[in-house]
């Protein structure tokens, strides 16, 4: 459920976040609040600036969404429908049986086809991210057998670990690739948003915060 956001759809209401030719509703971005509130605890909730801080945090993620989708338009970087059933089958997969999955959206208040477009979008980012990055995220046998020694110790173990544990050695270098990322992520973003106009809607953000 974390893929669940709703960047990019216009309808009757007000914009609250522009972005090149997406934007962001007021509609949408309440619903998209709704479903956050219910990652925190709800005394969390009843705290004026945690709540507010909230917000924030939303709005701030949802502007970065929208960059990042023009971004993958500007490249023509798209994801397939055949991709997107594979990825919400291996979501499925993680369910007992459909009932259970369908009852996790009735509880978010998301439907499937909202849901489905947010996960569309997230393995879009994750592929405008990979096409982007990836000449800077470099994965060396070095790093690799360091941080098996830092991490399991016994250094003799570790050419072993590289050579024969395919698994393992797989799983080091995805961490090792997602630390990487978040690293070079940041000033990617703030060098890309640059492109852009970003217009965010005060008066409806100023309803917003009050309400």
């Amino acid at each position: 459920l974390a893929a669940c956001s709703f960047p990019g759809s216009s309808g009757d209401d007000e914009y609250l976040i522009q972005v090149g030719e997406r934007l962001v509703t007021v509609n949408e971005f309440n619903k998209a609040l709704e479903i956050a509130k219910a990652a925190y605890p709800h005394n969390i909730m009843q705290n004026p600036e945690d709540y507010r801080q909230t917000q924030i945090r939303l709005l701030n993620q949802m502007t970065e969404e929208l960059i990042l989708l023009e971004r993958a338009r500007e490249l023509n970087i798209d994801v397939s429908d055949e991709e997107v059933d594979r990825a919400v089958a291996a979501v499925k997969a993680d369910y007992p049986d459909e009932e259970a999955f369908e009852q996790t959206l009735l509880e978010y208040a998301v439907s499937f086809p909202e849901w489905k477009d947010g996960l569309r979008t997230r393995l879009l980012m994750e592929r405008l991210i990979d096409s982007e990055l990836k000449d800077q995220i470099v994965i060396t046998p070095d790093e690799i057998a360091r941080y098996y020694r830092e991490n399991y110790g016994n250094e003799s173990m570790a050419p072993g670990i590289n050579e024969n544990s395919e698994g393992f050695n797989e799983m080091i270098v995805n961490h090792l690739r997602h630390n990487k990322t978040e690293k070079v992520y940041r000033t990617w973003i703030e060098k890309i948003q640059k492109r852009y106009t970003i217009k965010i809607n005060q008066k409806e953000w100023d309803k917003i915060l009050s309400s």
